[in-house]
């Protein structure tokens, strides 16, 4: 497939093109867990479109083989057909497979990857971090999104949890196109140190928590948010960017605390009692409050609980994201049962 831009192209398209929420899709199963769910996957794709959502993640951390993650991305693309735009999760066993993938989703036409590290990866030094993330960026023509993030377990080369000297010298690297900065997340000083050092370099700067998108659009002009699962929150995300970037501050804070309950449900909820993992049980069930098709994931995935589920439901309830109230049992069928 004839893609949209080179490697010499790459940042200059991102900032023409990466502009709005990008949330995520996780894979959808048929019930006996053997195979992708097809009808599923399109059923969330056009979800995805109709809330207005940039784009989405294809979340890799699902259970999928290689070739099944091969087929979820083909399946996305054919559904979207140009309306839509995809970012690969780069989160493989080894860095071999990783370039392997974006090659494979460059020529199915999906746009970029989240660049994240294979569980194995433990450098012991700054350099090995650079010299990982250059050998990744080099092997591949995909626009490339460096994930900054604590479950690195990087805050041990730097208290900032990553390398800022290493950060800045990154993004001169061509296929480097954005960060996804999430390491400030207990402390905004620390993000915001990092966009004022890197606010003139030729990289897109992406805070993903929703709750400092009003902050960091005015200060930095952040014109892309991602990747979260925004998706709980329906057309919340989508519209509060273009409220912020239309200059709709007040409208956009009207929006931004209307949906408070449903934040506090998310807060409430998101904690992995160290193990490191994003719970994407739960993640799939808060998208299927709002219509995505739900359904079962394969394991290594934290289990989920009544409890997770009603904090979750009455959260999007009282922010008036929905009125649903289906059986949770309903949840682990989907909406597409296959």
């Amino acid at each position: 497939m004839q893609h949209e831009y080179t490697r010499a192209e790459a940042k200059g398209w991102a900032r023409e093109t990466f502009r709005g929420a990008c949330n995520v899709i996780i894979p959808s199963y048929t019930s006996d867990l053997t195979s992708l769910n097809e009808r599923a996957i399109r059923h969330d794709v056009r979800r995805n479109i109709e809330l207005g959502f940039w784009g989405a993640l294809l979340v890799s951390e699902a259970g999928t083989s290689l070739d099944e993650m091969r087929r979820f991305m083909e399946i996305a693309v054919d559904e979207a057909a140009g309306r839509h735009r995809f970012l690969l999760q780069g989160a493989f066993d080894t860095p071999e497979q990783i370039m392997t993938m974006a090659a494979d989703a460059r020529s199915m036409g999906v746009d970029g990857m989240l660049l994240g590290h294979p569980n194995s990866f433990y450098p012991t030094s700054p350099q090995q971090v650079e010299d990982y993330t250059v050998e990744i960026c080099e092997g591949t023509d995909l626009a490339v999104v460096l994930f900054v993030v604590e479950h690195s377990n990087l805050r041990r080369l730097d208290v900032r949890g990553f390398p800022a000297d290493v950060l800045e010298r990154l993004t001169k690297v061509d296929t480097l196109v954005a960060v996804k900065y999430e390491v400030g997340r207990q402390q905004t000083v620390n993000t915001y140190e990092t966009f004022r050092r890197l606010q003139n370099a030729d990289v897109l700067l992406s805070d993903p928590m929703e709750f400092n998108a009003p902050m960091w659009v005015d200060l930095f002009g952040m014109q892309w948010m991602g990747t979260s699962n925004y998706e709980f929150y329906g057309a919340y995300a989508p519209r509060l960017l273009e409220l912020l970037h239309a200059g709709d501050t007040e409208r956009a804070m009207e929006e931004y605390w209307r949906i408070q309950p449903a934040r506090n449900a998310r807060s409430a909820t998101m904690s992995s009692g160290g193990a490191n993992l994003v719970h994407r049980y739960l993640w799939k069930f808060q998208a299927w409050l709002n219509g995505y098709n739900g359904g079962p994931i394969r394991q290594p995935a934290m289990k989920l609980s009544d409890g997770q589920m009603r904090t979750s439901a009455e959260g999007a309830r009282k922010a008036g994201i929905t009125s649903a109230d289906e059986p949770f049992a309903d949840f682990f069928v989907g909406r597409n049962p296959a």
